[in-house]
């Protein structure tokens, strides 16, 4: 029974995702290191392993500790913060782990620091230009390169890149673009430095080039996350179906407005967070659905929220459909950013009654 903001999780939808995008990896002869930091729980973890998975991706050395208890290969995909050495050092010793590295001083802290072997991926700025070495800096790549050489706790294993700019697509074309520069920088240094290592990985990991392209020539590996859950923004990108969505935040009607066409719920900026899409609406926190048995249905046309605060959120409704609506019922929203959601809401909900943990 809803009584307060609930996130539920459709497992069957999750699954599906799940076994879709390890289809896709297959059929293209790539490591799957799926990217745990939608989801955040061992419990969805199990999932993965339960299909074959056998690596993972986290985006911090917190997430990392917290899934070493059940993995045992794991991949940092953000810049190693040498403030955590002693965490850092402590997974080292009991885990396969992958850093990345993309600047001199951290290279130099860990060879002075590190106690047990490390591997490590050079982070490249694919074009997002959030973090990652510029690829034409050749000079910063030699310089790092020759410091790993020198360590023997130091391993390089290939070049790890996030085309996070995907994020600004509208078209599955306008993502296919953008993956195919990905894929030229990305064979360029896999050109000039293989005859040096051999074994070297080009791993990539965003959800709408991994959800839509067709080509990964000279890819390895692939570390999308969002995909598990997907919603609304990669709706919007052209990622996936409205169906595909796996989570819902239930939110109980507080207050009908019907002089201003608005219903009020319990379910505020505490709860979804405050991400937002801009759509022919204006400004779109969520979007309610339909409600159906041990799932939700479509989008329930012209019906979203518009605005939240910290505990309300106000939803815009048509004026011909308040009488639809009533004191004490609760609405289904789709989220804007599922990964944001969960971590508001800190555990999931399945229609089976299931309480999901998280970290």
């Amino acid at each position: 029974m809803i009584t307060k903001p609930t996130l539920i999780l459709d497992k069957k939808k999750c699954s599906a995702n799940i076994n879709t995008m390890l289809s896709k990896s297959k059929r293209h002869n790539l490591e799957f290191r799926p990217h745990f930091k939608t989801h955040q729980s061992l419990e969805i973890g199990s999932w993965f392993k339960d299909v074959g998975v056998k690596k993972i991706t986290v985006s911090s050395v917190s997430m990392a500790e917290y899934f070493s208890t059940q993995w045992n290969d794991i991949t940092i995909a953000f810049p190693t913060n040498i403030l955590e050495i002693e965490p850092i050092n402590e997974l080292a010793k009991k885990i396969t782990l992958n850093l990345c590295i993309e600047n001199e001083e951290s290279i130099s802290f860990l060879s002075e620091h590190l106690k047990f072997k490390v591997n490590i991926f050079l982070k490249m700025d694919v074009g997002y230009h959030r973090t990652g070495i510029n690829p034409e800096n050749s000079d910063l790549i030699k310089i790092i390169l020759e410091k790993i050489d020198a360590n023997p706790l130091l391993n390089f294993i290939g070049f790890l890149g996030h085309a996070g700019h995907t994020y600004k697509c509208r078209t599955n074309q306008a993502i296919k673009k953008e993956h195919s520069k990905s894929l030229t920088i990305m064979a360029e240094l896999k050109d000039e430095y293989k005859s040096r290592y051999p074994n070297l990985i080009i791993s990539l990991g965003d959800t709408p080039s991994c959800s839509v392209a067709d080509d990964f020539s000279g890819v390895d590996e692939i570390r999308p996350g969002n995909f598990v859950f997907y919603d609304l923004t990669q709706n919007l990108i052209g990622s996936n179906s409205i169906a595909q969505i796996a989570v819902a935040l239930a939110c109980p009607i507080v207050a009908l407005h019907k002089d201003r066409s608005e219903i009020v719920v319990y379910g505020g900026g505490v709860h979804f967070s405050k991400d937002r899409l801009e759509d022919k609406e204006g400004l779109v926190f969520g979007r309610v659905v339909e409600k159906g048995n041990n799932t939700w249905g479509d989008l329930i046309p012209n019906t979203y929220v518009k605005s939240l605060s910290q505990e309300h959120g106000t939803i815009s409704v048509p004026k011909g459909n308040m009488d639809n609506y009533k004191i004490g019922d609760y609405l289904m929203v789709l989220p804007v950013h599922s990964c944001m959601a969960g971590n508001t809401m800190k555990s999931y909900t399945t229609f089976e009654g299931e309480i999901i943990s998280r970290l």
